[in-house]
């Protein structure tokens, strides 16, 4: 029997493997190792390995050797580089080894050319787990795209530096938090929001070793899968439109707002804002300076390059934005302004 096939257990407690309807999830701390065989063993004859230079360094060999082509995603925006990578990719087929660019990129392109996904992910982006990103540039699809395979290895999920995993970690808070008060939030996302973001908390005070770093994993999975069930409001159209008017990075961005937004929420959403600070360990008066704890201290935006001159176009876009109504009584431009200058 193969390692991939005897991963069908919880065979200890952080590794298993999680058969969701069509996709399949693989957690455990060499799951890179695997990932040529498992493709194999799910029909993954062929395919092309989307990834990054940092990324491909910490590659097994055999993942770029048995690739059909490799292509490197460089920085920038989805809908731009799915745009510019489209007509290079040949194969239906992607593997996306790297952060929430490269897989969010490869989840573009497939959408468009009716493709499937591979995740394997470096980061805490969670789009592992979502099928929610942008669509190339020029392009339309009939629907996005969730991976298929996601094979999860903690130590590769949690390499970076520990204020850019803080930073990161935010993000991954963020999913959970901003899927307990949408009119999608359900039974099963809330719990899944509650309990990612109880293990966020615990790896992060734990000083992130082997096994909080395995915690800090799992709770972003979990997140991601809460915020793919119930969708997202507030704070992720604020941190979207930031990121794409002042093009400032995308974690520390989630990082410096998180707490802001959440403060916001508290008089839209009490009961969930409550849960979620006991899950973190907290009252909920104090659950925005509990969130700047566990980022590492607090996080401003000036910090990152925002430009305060682009401030009005962003507010146009946040306010542009469907998915803003789904906040219990939606802030006006004022309010918006309000918050995110407290960011700055």
């Amino acid at each position: 029997m193969s390692r991939f096939e005897s991963g069908g257990g919880l065979l200890a407690a952080d590794e298993f493997t999680w058969r969701d309807g069509e996709r399949t999830i693989v957690f455990k701390e060499d799951a890179l190792a695997d990932v040529v065989e498992g493709l194999r063993w799910e029909g993954w004859d062929r395919y092309e390995l989307l990834t990054t230079t940092r990324a491909l360094n910490d590659a097994p060999l055999q993942l770029p050797g048995h690739a059909a082509a490799v292509h490197e995603v460089p920085h920038g925006v989805v809908n731009e580089l799915a745009a510019e990578l489209l007509d290079e990719v040949d194969s239906p087929a992607i593997v996306a080894l790297g952060g929430g660019r490269v897989i969010d990129t490869a989840k573009a392109i497939a959408a468009v050319r009716g493709g499937r996904v591979t995740a394997l992910p470096t980061t805490l982006s969670g789009a592992e787990m979502t099928a929610i990103h942008k669509l190339p540039d020029g392009h339309s699809a009939p629907h996005l795209v969730r991976p298929q395979l996601v094979f999860a290895q903690p130590s590769a999920m949690t390499g970076l530096d520990e204020q850019p995993l803080r930073a990161s970690a935010m993000n991954a808070l963020a999913h959970g938090a901003d899927s307990l008060y949408t009119p999608l939030a359900n039974p099963v996302s809330e719990l899944a929001a509650l309990r990612g973001a109880k293990l966020i908390a615990t790896a992060l005070d734990g000083g992130l070793d082997a096994d909080g770093k395995a915690d800090l994993a799992l709770g972003s999975i979990l997140c991601a899968y809460a915020i793919d069930s119930a969708k997202f409001s507030l704070h992720h159209v604020i941190c979207q439109s930031l990121v794409r008017v002042m093009r400032i990075p995308h974690a520390e961005t989630n990082a410096a707002i998180l707490p802001r937004a959440l403060a916001a929420l508290i008089p839209r959403a009490g009961t969930r804002m409550t849960a979620l600070a006991r899950a973190l360990g907290t009252k909920r008066a104090g659950l925005a300076e509990r969130v700047e704890e566990l980022s590492g201290g607090r996080r401003t935006l000036s910090a990152v390059g925002a430009d305060r001159a682009k401030l009005e176009l962003a507010l146009d876009t946040i306010l542009g934005r469907d998915e803003l109504e789904m906040t219990p009584d939606p802030p006006d431009r004022d309010e918006l302004r309000e918050l995110i200058e407290s960011a700055w």
